[in-house]
C-alpha cells in the first residue's frame, strides 16, 4: 500500500534529533512521499535542504498567515526567485486566518492575493489554509481565476466543499476526522467525490484521536486512511490507490 501525506512540516525543529527514524517509520508504514509547505522566509533555506537530503519530501514556498508578523514585502518579492530556481511542487501554505487574534485581516489578504497570482502565473497548485474564512477564500479563488491547489485540515460545509470542487480544489483531511465529536467534518468526508481527497497528518501537529497530546508525525497517515475508509464504507486499499493517485496528479508526483 503506495501513500502520500500531502501535508506535512517534516523540516521543523521538532523533528532534528531524530528525522532519519521518523522518515523510516513513515515508509515501514507506506508513506512513500510527503509534501512539505513552507510557513515563513526564514525556513525557506532549512525546507530546502532537508528535502534535498531525504527521497520522498517535495518542498513548497510560501508565507503562512499565522506567521504574519514575520513577513515584509521583501519576501514576496523573493518567492517568485525561488520558485524559479528550486522548482517546488506548489506554492503554500498560504491563506486567511481569522480564527487567531492580532493578524490584521487587510494584511493577510494582500500577501495571500499576491501568492495566488504568483501561484497562477507560474501554472503551480496552491496548499491553503483557511480558518474562519473558507467563504473568503471561495470568493478570492473564483475572483483570481486560474488556479488548483488543496485546502488543508478542511472544515467548511458541504456547500462550500462543492464549490471548491467545481473550482478544481482538493479537500486535505487528517487527524481531526478520527474524532468522533467532529460529526459534520465525518459526514463531509463520507459523501464527497473521492477524487476530491487527499490525505495528510499535517506533522508534527493535529495528531489522530488515538495518538493525542503527542507529536504527530507522517507514520500515523494510517491511521487516517483506516478512518476515513470506515467512514466511507470502502477498503483502505481502495482510499490509499485513489488519495494517492488524486495527490500524485495535483502535485505532479511519481504515481
Amino acid at each position: 500500500m503506495r501513500l502520500i501525506d500531502s501535508h506535512s512540516h517534516f523540516d521543523v525543529a521538532d523533528f532534528d534529533a531524530d528525522r532519519a527514524e521518523v522518515l523510516a517509520r513513515a515508509q515501514a508504514a507506506g508513506v512513500a512521499a510527503q509534501v512539505v509547505p513552507a510557513v515563513q522566509a526564514a525556513t525557506w533555506p532549512t525546507l530546502k535542504a532537508v528535502c534535498a537530503a531525504h527521497p520522498g519530501l517535495h518542498a513548497a514556498y510560501g508565507l503562512h498567515p499565522m506567521y504574519l508578523p514575520a513577513h515584509r514585502p521583501e519576501h514576496l518579492a523573493a518567492l517568485p526567485g525561488w520558485i524559479e530556481r528550486e522548482r517546488p511542487v506548489a506554492v503554500g501554505e498560504c491563506g486567511l486566518d481569522f480564527h487567531v487574534e492580532g493578524l490584521d485581516a487587510d494584511t493577510q489578504r494582500h500577501y495571500f492575493v499576491r501568492q495566488l497570482e504568483i501561484a497562477r502565473d507560474f501554472g503551480l497548485p496552491v496548499i491553503l489554509h483557511a480558518r474562519r474564512a473558507v467563504e473568503e477564500t471561495i470568493a478570492t479563488l473564483r475572483r483570481i481565476g486560474g488556479l488548483r491547489g488543496v485546502v488543508h485540515s478542511f472544515s467548511g460545509s458541504q456547500e462550500q466543499a462543492r464549490q471548491l470542487w467545481q473550482l478544481g480544489f482538493h479537500l486535505g483531511i487528517g487527524g481531526p476526522v478520527t474524532y468522533e465529536r467532529a460529526q459534520r467534518l465525518r459526514r463531509l468526508v463520507a459523501a464527497m467525490p473521492l477524487d476530491q481527497l487527499l490525505l495528510e497528518t499535517d506533522s508534527p501537529d493535529q495528531p489522530d484521536a488515538g495518538w493525542r497530546g503527542r507529536r504527530n508525525e507522517p507514520a500515523r497517515l494510517r491511521d487516517v486512511l483506516r478512518v476515513v475508509a470506515a467512514l466511507r464504507g470502502e477498503s483502505e486499499e481502495r482510499i490509499a490507490e485513489a488519495t494517492t493517485a488524486n495527490t500524485a496528479r495535483l502535485f505532479g508526483l511519481p504515481g
